[in-house]
């Protein structure tokens, strides 16, 4: 079982800042800005590129830059980032999709 699949069943603790039935979003532990929340699906889909081509999966995303939307309304940022790391060599250290919202706000 993965880091953020233990987040999710509650064996490891992380402030919740957003959950729903597929998604949740919580500050990452080693931020890289001054703003660094991490948006992870509940279902477990270890990178882009596993995702299906189906309307489940393009719904999903569609809803992680939603929810990173939203949370940075919420918490009044100006301007911030949004970011997916693909795989070992594009920098994903936890073979779950997440993105990553940032801002040096």
């Amino acid at each position: 079982m993965c880091i953020f699949c233990k987040i999710l069943a509650k064996e490891i603790p992380a402030e919740f800042l957003f959950e729903n039935g597929d998604i949740v979003a919580f500050k990452d532990k080693y931020p890289k800005a001054k703003t660094h929340i991490l948006i992870v699906p509940k279902k477990h889909i270890e990178t882009i590129k596993d995702l299906k081509e189906d309307e489940e999966d393009e719904i999903l995303v569609g809803k992680m830059f939603l929810v990173a939307r939203d949370i940075a309304k919420g918490l009044k940022l100006d301007g911030y980032q949004t970011l997916f790391n693909v795989g070992r060599a594009g920098g994903q250290e936890v073979m779950h999709i997440h993105l990553h919202l940032m801002s040096h706000q």
